[in-house]
């Protein structure tokens, strides 16, 4: 296994740092987690709208991901969109089309499955920012992100973890949003673990 296909499960301050295009803003104090809105889908829903119509010249994907994308679990308020496209390295043929609709780049990591993010800020009165993650087509992770996202949709007990598991971290001050982030890296990854077996098994039936 190559070291790009093993899962991030922390980032220190410098790797945070490189991996922005500009300096990272700091929280220095808590992340706030609201409840489940029932407008998140639809900002998403808008939002995906706008980017097939912008991304037509290429083939591409769009999903709602993270936890704005799971019925009655708390989140921040925040979109999370995976976007798949045959190169996510290639900036050049997806970046300027997100651009006219107010996206900007502002994390390139070329050493993780060149993932980039594009954050639209003023998004919605239910949700302050969408973070658009880009990854290639096929690339492990993009299929990490929606196994993860499906298993909570789809198992109480799961989403009650990890739900419980956000609120509690989120009573903690943190220097960045991505060490919170990463305090969930060993909840996150038993439920990908069980979500991994399940399916296995389905697949062996």
């Amino acid at each position: 296994m190559s070291e790009q296909q093993i899962p991030r499960t922390s980032m220190s301050a410098e790797e945070i740092e490189a991996a922005h295009l500009a300096a990272p803003p700091k929280l220095n104090g808590r992340v706030t987690v609201r409840d489940y809105d029932p407008r998140w889908p639809l900002v998403f829903e808008r939002e995906s709208a706008r980017m097939h119509e912008r991304l037509g010249h290429i083939e591409h994907r769009i999903e709602h991901v993270g936890s704005t994308s799971v019925p009655g679990l708390p989140a921040k308020p925040v979109i999370d969109i995976l976007l798949t496209v045959p190169d996510s390295a290639a900036d050049a043929t997806y970046v300027p089309a997100l651009e006219e609709l107010g996206f900007v780049l502002v994390i390139r990591e070329p050493d993780w499955y060149e993932h980039r993010v594009l954050r639209k800020y003023d998004l919605d009165p239910s949700a302050e920012t969408a973070n658009l993650h880009v990854l290639s087509a096929g690339c492990p992770e993009a299929d990490r992100m929606l196994l993860f996202r499906d298993r909570l949709r789809s198992h109480s007990a799961d989403r009650k973890l990890y739900g419980d598991t956000k609120l509690a971290l989120a009573q903690q001050t943190w220097e960045y949003v991505q060490n919170y982030a990463d305090a969930k890296s060993e909840v996150v990854a038993g439920i990908l673990e069980r979500a991994t077996a399940e399916r296995a098994t389905d697949a062996a039936t």
